[in-house]
């Protein structure tokens, strides 16, 4: 089978090499166009940490082929940054591998898998790569079904929650501090906190 790889994160590169042992595969990071899609001809394409929208012409290029894994249990934190507001907005954990349509992280389910955490013990980077090996777990125990499209996809439901890049940027400096990645999460939570406060007195 003839799989596209869409990726722009190192934290993918295990599973594109395991899928690398079993398919024809194909490694994009760059954006992808249609006309590339169309040389290419995949079975299908596989968005995994990919930073770059796919436009409606490339989608329609391959239709009903893309999917993508989220490290979300969808529909909560759809966009950027799932880990950290999933913990920062108190909702429900976990991964999704779902279709992709022309809106962020809204198509279709295929796979979930709630995750969960001795949050006390947790920092912002070993819940990340908790949830990245459940991410590639969930992708590898199914892979058979989900390449020969034997797993019927269900609409996403209810609201959900939503967050661009730009929010975690402007807070990132103050909520992670000396500490980095390594923040312990019951700290990442009083620091956020603390900001919701200030911003609260200041308005």
């Amino acid at each position: 089978m003839k799989v596209l790889f869409l990726t722009s994160g190192e934290a993918a590169r295990p599973l594109a090499d395991w899928l690398g042992q079993r398919e024809t595969l194909t490694v994009r990071e760059t954006p992808v166009s249609a006309q590339e899609i169309a040389a290419l001809t995949p079975d299908l394409i596989v968005s995994h940490s990919y930073r770059h929208i796919l436009k409606r012409d490339v989608l329609a290029a391959a239709p009903d082929r893309f999917i993508n894994l989220h490290i979300s249990l969808l529909p909560y934190n759809r966009g950027a940054d799932p880990n950290l507001w999933s913990f920062i907005d108190e909702t429900p954990k976990g991964v999704s591998i779902h279709l992709i349509d022309e809106g962020i992280d809204t198509g279709a389910l295929l796979l979930q898998r709630e995750v969960s955490f001795d949050e006390d013990s947790e920092t912002l980077g070993s819940s990340y790569a908790t949830l990245q090996q459940a991410i590639g777990e969930l992708f590898m125990e199914n892979w058979s079904s989900l390449r020969d499209g034997r797993i019927a996809p269900r609409a996403q439901s209810g609201a959900g929650t939503f967050h661009r890049a730009s929010e975690f940027s402007a807070l990132k400096d103050s909520l992670l501090g000396n500490d980095g990645w390594n923040v312990p999460i019951p700290v990442l939570r009083q620091r956020y906190r603390a900001l919701s406060r200030e911003a609260g007195r200041g308005g």
